[in-house]
């Protein structure tokens, strides 16, 4: 295919997956129990963190983290007590543990004591046309107390390498916003044309059919080689495709 061919094939794909049915089984699902920014931000961004495995197992215990943080997860953060906290340690989603779930709490409370929200931190870090360093600066200030070495593996950083795949889903749920009402759009100091496409094996494989990603690892190089091909075909929304990448690769096996 030509690029214009392919553009027309993705956008085809985008049209058939980007709609309001691919909520309820979606990760993005637990925010959208939501309507107070920051509710939908610490929502979303803690269902991203474990967003690794089987999706139906993602969700439950997505929806099972937004119910121990009594469904208002602002309230909780800003004002849990120590007891609170003991509600917790029960937490489990592959080696997301109670005790990460505790660490993530309190470094959320500390970063909303320091900005009115998350969108701020990105807001001041991102530069002219990428979100990456903003995500490394992100983590710096989410990590900016102490936390135990094997908890802050859960947040990853692009400039040691990492594609940091759920944290630039999160930022598409955040910065991205359609008439389709999946993702929320509610960060309006941010570009959509700043976002980077969420990489990992399945959207990986199928970029690299479509000739969109030669690279063969799936790091940091390969988000901004794909970024580069993703925004030949449409610079002001490029990840809209990642719709069309997780359907043909996951819903239709399109790189098998």
């Amino acid at each position: 295919m030509d690029r214009s061919e392919l553009k027309e094939f993705l956008d085809f794909k985008v049209e058939q997956y980007n709609k309001p049915s691919f909520i309820e089984a979606d990760p993005i699902a637990v925010p959208h129990r939501y309507t107070f920014k920051q509710d939908i931000e610490i929502s979303g961004f803690l269902v991203a963190t474990i967003s690794w495995g089987n999706r139906k197992s993602i969700v439950a215990n997505g929806h099972r983290l937004a119910d121990l943080l009594g469904n208002s997860p602002y309230d909780f953060v800003m004002n849990h007590k120590r007891k609170d906290l003991i509600k917790l340690e029960s937490f489990v989603h592959r080696t997301f543990n109670g005790e990460d779930l505790i660490h993530a709490v309190q470094s959320l409370q500390h970063l909303y004591k320091s900005y009115d929200d998350m969108e701020a931190v990105y807001a001041r870090y991102q530069t002219k046309e990428s979100l990456q360093p903003a995500i490394t600066a992100f983590r710096e200030a989410f990590y900016s107390t102490p936390v135990p070495y094997r908890t802050q593996k859960h947040v990853s950083d692009p400039s040691s390498g990492s594609a940091a795949k759920r944290i630039n889903m999160f930022l598409r749920w955040m910065v991205r916003e359609d008439a389709k009402g999946v993702d929320f759009g509610i960060w309006k100091s941010i570009s959509p044309s700043k976002l980077s496409c969420p990489l990992d094996v399945h959207s990986g494989n199928t970029a690299r059919a479509l000739g969109l990603l030669k690279r063969p690892q799936s790091d940091a190089k390969s988000v901004e080689e794909l970024d580069q091909s993703l925004r030949l075909l449409d610079a002001t929304d490029p990840v809209k495709y990642d719709f069309a990448l997780f359907g043909l690769g996951v819903m239709e096996k399109f790189a098998s």
